[in-house]
């Protein structure tokens, strides 16, 4: 799941963020402490451009030269009622939220608050973007200086543990549920599953489709989250992520709010801290250790998703703000950006993708994980 976000006004000195494979509900679902949710996601809830082929991933892989782990190539054609329209950002960026929003004794949290600790994170300008993006089609580019207001943002993803309360108290169906399938990463099913699926994402044959994969039951039938409750949840949507950042009283970070975030101060680096991807050895952040697809080492101690907050936090005192799983933003995707100088920008009104940042432990051979986007809703 992402994190959330709040914003840090005249009202508090405090306030709640969450991450949800996307981000924050206070201005943003990051689960960081600037009104900012973000919710680590795999792209599992989407659908497209089945095919049956007797390539197998890594040669595709290698045909297609891709760093990608292909989750730009999940996307379903059709939409689910949610029974609410929700606005990809809220209208006024800088908007002060009232006392009473942001009270730690809001009714449905008095009995036992399990949302996650949001840090504060001061306003200031950075510089956003890039003049030399890795990946052009990602959009990232030009690089130009962004305001940001100060905000509050989740200190790590949500988790299973989080999402199940939320759940529990709601009765809320995730998408996937509702589809009744979703996407997983060919290496973490059974032989006997996959032997039963003869489709595949032909772009992305690693991604397979199915039947009962969701946020409870990962992997599909058999799978569970009781081992893994402090895992990131997965087959999160972004209209899901939504739904949980209004319960929580939050909302998703916008991608300027999240990408400041997850510079945690520093400027031109490859990495939340630093260029280096294993300083002193050490593993910052869950990614792909291998050959991808076919070969995971697993050197950081995890072929899958890892529970938050088992590495060192980053400078701003955030955890898994690359890898682990991808993290839900409030923003249309948009590749067109100019150099002027912006304050709190968001995205286009209207959108057809959603933008998800940060990456998963999928992710491979990519320039800058702070400017790692992914589409999809």
């Amino acid at each position: 799941m992402t994190y959330s976000v709040r914003k840090h006004g005249d009202v508090l000195s405090t306030g709640n963020v969450l991450q949800i494979g996307s981000t924050m509900l206070f201005v943003s679902c990051l689960f960081f402490v600037y009104f900012q949710l973000w919710v680590p996601v795999y792209c599992d809830t989407e659908q497209l451009g089945f095919f049956s082929d007797s390539k197998s991933s890594g040669q595709v892989a290698k045909e297609t030269g891709s760093s990608s782990c292909g989750c730009d190539a999940l996307k379903r054609d059709v939409g689910v009622d949610v029974g609410e329209e929700l606005s990809p950002h809220l209208e006024d960026p800088a908007e002060k939220y009232s006392k009473a929003a942001n009270e730690e004794n809001v009714e449905h949290h008095r009995e036992q608050d399990i949302r996650s600790k949001m840090v504060l994170l001061k306003s200031s300008w950075f510089f956003m973007g890039t003049d030399n993006p890795g990946i052009p089609p990602d959009g990232e580019g030009p690089q130009r200086r962004v305001w940001v207001d100060s905000l509050y943002i989740e200190q790590h993803e949500v988790t299973n543990r989080q999402f199940q309360h939320f759940v529990n108290q709601t009765l809320y169906v995730t998408e996937a549920e509702r589809f009744g399938d979703s996407f997983v990463f060919e290496e973490l099913l059974t032989e006997e599953l996959k032997s039963k699926i003869l489709q595949a994402v032909a772009a992305a044959p690693w991604w397979l489709p199915v039947k009962g994969a969701d946020w409870r039951h990962p992997e599909g039938p058999g799978s569970t989250i009781s081992d893994r409750l402090d895992h990131p949840v997965l087959h999160v949507s972004w209209n899901d992520a939504q739904a949980y950042c209004k319960w929580a009283q939050r909302r998703l970070p916008t991608e300027a709010e999240w990408e400041y975030a997850c510079r945690a101060g520093l400027q031109d680096r490859l990495y939340p801290w630093g260029n280096k991807l294993l300083p002193k050895g050490q593993h910052y952040a869950n990614l792909w250790q291998g050959d991808f697809p076919t070969t995971n080492t697993a050197d950081d101690g995890y072929i899958g998703t890892s529970p938050v907050r088992i590495r060192a936090s980053d400078s701003f005192g955030l955890y898994d703000m690359v890898g682990n799983a991808w993290k839900w933003t409030a923003d249309w995707w948009n590749v067109h950006h100019t150099p002027e100088d912006k304050h709190n920008p968001t995205g286009p009104a209207t959108g057809t993708d959603g933008v998800k940042k940060g990456g998963s432990y999928m992710c491979h051979k990519v320039p800058h994980f702070c400017l790692l986007t992914d589409l999809s809703l």
